[in-house]
């Protein structure tokens, strides 16, 4: 389920707390071109408590705007898996690394995350920063 929240009357789904911009969907934002999806903030207690991160490079604006992935997550259809891989041999630790937004090929309680990432990213036009 998307979050939404009154301003003024209005739904709305973000407001840049710099410049004030406000999308009202969340498709309206994950399509503006002013918007760079640019890292992934995992909380390693609660996996669907992380953070997705996205620069907001409006004009005179710059600022980063933190979103829980619980926003998100109804756009995700694939398995969830309960074991955590987190650390052990088999983890490439992308995860770790909050610029990391690839793909991680493990069976781990935080890959479903590592795909949402990939389905955002592409509604986001994968304008992304790659490290």
């Amino acid at each position: 389920m998307t979050r939404t929240y009154k301003l003024k009357g209005k739904s709305v789904f973000q407001v840049c707390n710099y410049c004030g911009c406000r999308w009202s969907s969340r498709g309206e934002f994950l399509a503006d071109e002013t918007l760079l999806f640019n890292g992934y903030q995992a909380d390693f207690e609660s996996p669907d408590k992380g953070l997705f991160l996205f620069t907001h490079r409006g004009p005179g604006c710059g600022t980063t705007l933190a979103l829980e992935i619980r926003h998100f997550i109804d756009l995700y259809h694939g398995p969830v898996y309960s074991e955590r891989k987190l650390n052990s041999s088999d983890c490439p630790g992308h995860c770790a690394n909050i610029f990391n937004l690839e793909r991680c090929e493990n069976k781990c309680e935080f890959a479903y995350i590592r795909e949402l990432i990939q389905i955002v990213r592409k509604a986001n036009g994968i304008k992304s920063r790659r490290r």
